[in-house]
């Protein structure tokens, strides 16, 4: 969930070529044979959905599959099922207790049936999780999850229920109420044993990893303690560097873990980056800033916005918050998500992460058709999505360069000297643009459209808002 808007303006213009170190950069914790994958975040599709859809995501280029929450959650307006209105998409991340299934997604049978599926074509599943908040409405915390953690005394921090007024301040940010969602004692050993069974228990039933949700409002060992916190010791637990009570992170190793730490002023983007993946919230914005300004040279794209290894970004031209929360990214048509989706894929670092949108959602109508449990639109399915996804399998290990031509609507990603993607923001234009493949004629296998090169130019016709990926034979 999304705690408040980053509001990131245009950077300075930078032309001309850009390359990218990354001797400066140290060890990652995300697993090395991820570190090239793409995420398809099924937002809102339910078990069964994403298990009927598992082959056409793999033919897709996709390599792991995000679900929504799959802990039993809040049931509002009398169990409806709309995405905004009866039902309400935002419900899944109130837990009222950590056990797998919900009457929104499907039962622990169907979660089970649904990785088995995935694990057929090779796809890992994550899990969104978010321990340190329950319902909005405390009374819904079922009697099993208050025994499990010593009674409704001991479930939130001292400073729990008391409302985030800076965000920047460490204490309040990983010990307060977010948005009324009343902040739960992450470091009670009794609640770090009852949520590590459920995350053992989603292993076990083929979960592969996890996003963990508001993971900036979860202390690191550097923070301020709460008073029933002796100590900050959440993350050592939820990535198996410590047991509790004899319990132990399955698979620790193998794990793909990320987590939600939306960028800030005050936020301790190095020390998270130590235990778990991070979001690349600044770039996000930086990205989408481009594609609303049609310009890719009035911000910096070469910059990734963070202080942690690129390698260990979750990159996004937009996640389910900035779609749903007032709309941040809506206004943006399927086609401005293809281009900023292309540039993202074919960039060396980053593990890109696209939203699937609702079916039948416009710009003009966020929503489509409304509905919890179903696909969402076929955007993630594009030919260009497609062709971006595959051609990131492709470079694995080319060093990339940027280009932009003059407008700066257009923007060459090349590998190496192995294959280059074209992303055209603007209007239909003839191009000639910097380039390091070789002499000789490249046609893009989606649009079946020829560009040139020689001498280092490349030179050919782009249509509005397309993408384009040539690569040697």
């Amino acid at each position: 969930m999304k705690i408040r808007k980053i509001i990131v303006a245009a950077l300075t213009c930078l032309s001309g070529l850009f390359s990218f170190p990354y001797s400066t950069y140290g060890q990652t914790t995300l697993p090395k044979d991820k570190q090239n994958g793409v995420i398809l975040h099924a937002f809102c599709w339910s078990f069964n959905t994403i298990k009927a859809n598992m082959k056409q995501i793999a033919e897709a280029g996709y390599t792991m599959v995000q679900t929504s929450p799959a802990n039993k959650c809040f049931v509002g307006e009398e169990g409806g099922m709309e995405l905004f209105g009866h039902g309400k998409w935002y419900y899944h991340y109130q837990p009222i207790e950590w056990t797998i299934g919900n009457y929104q997604l499907g039962t622990k049978e169907e979660f089970a049936a649904m990785t088995a599926e995935a694990r057929k074509y090779g796809i890992t599943v994550l899990v969104d999780v978010l321990p340190n908040h329950t319902a909005f409405d405390r009374s819904a915390v079922t009697p099993a999850f208050l025994q499990a953690v010593g009674g409704k005394d001991e479930l939130y921090h001292a400073n729990g229920l008391n409302e985030i007024k800076d965000y920047n301040d460490r204490y309040q940010c990983t010990t307060g109420a977010m948005g009324g969602l009343p902040d739960v004692n992450t470091e009670n050993p009794k609640f770090q044993y009852y949520f590590m069974t459920y995350i053992n228990d989603l292993i076990a039933n083929g979960a592969g990893g996890f996003r963990y949700d508001t993971a900036k409002h979860i202390g690191l060992p550097s923070d301020p303690k709460d008073d029933k916190s002796p100590r900050n010791n959440f993350w050592d637990i939820a990535t198996g560097r410590e047991s509790i009570n004899g319990l132990t992170l399955a698979k620790k190793d193998e794990l793909f873990i990320y987590g939600e730490v939306l960028q800030d002023k005050n936020v301790k983007e190095k020390e998270y980056s130590q235990y778990i993946g991070l979001t690349a919230s600044a770039y996000g914005g930086v990205l989408r800033e481009a594609l609303k300004q049609r310009n890719f040279k009035q911000v910096d794209l070469k910059a990734w916005h963070h202080k942690a290894n690129p390698k260990q970004l979750i990159t996004w031209v937009e996640s389910h918050d900035t779609y749903c929360n007032a709309g941040e990214s809506a206004g943006l048509s399927d086609a401005l998500i293809r281009c900023g989706w292309t540039l993202l894929t074919a960039r060396s670092a980053g593990v890109p992460l696209f939203l699937s949108r609702p079916e039948g959602s416009t710009p003009d109508n966020r929503w489509g058709n409304n509905r919890i449990g179903e696909r969402g639109n076929a955007n993630f399915i594009h030919p260009e999505v497609i062709a971006a996804n595959k051609f990131r399998q492709a470079m694995d290990g080319e060093k990339e360069t940027l280009y932009y031509s003059k407008d700066g609507a257009v923007v060459e990603i090349a590998r190496g000297t192995k294959g280059a993607a074209l992303v055209n923001v603007g209007n239909a234009a003839e191009i000639s643009i910097r380039t390091q493949l070789p002499d000789g004629v490249y046609t893009d296998a989606v649009h079946q459209t020829s560009f040139t090169v020689a001498g280092g130019k490349l030179t050919g016709h782009v249509e509005k808002e397309c993408s384009y990926i040539l690569m040697q034979n």
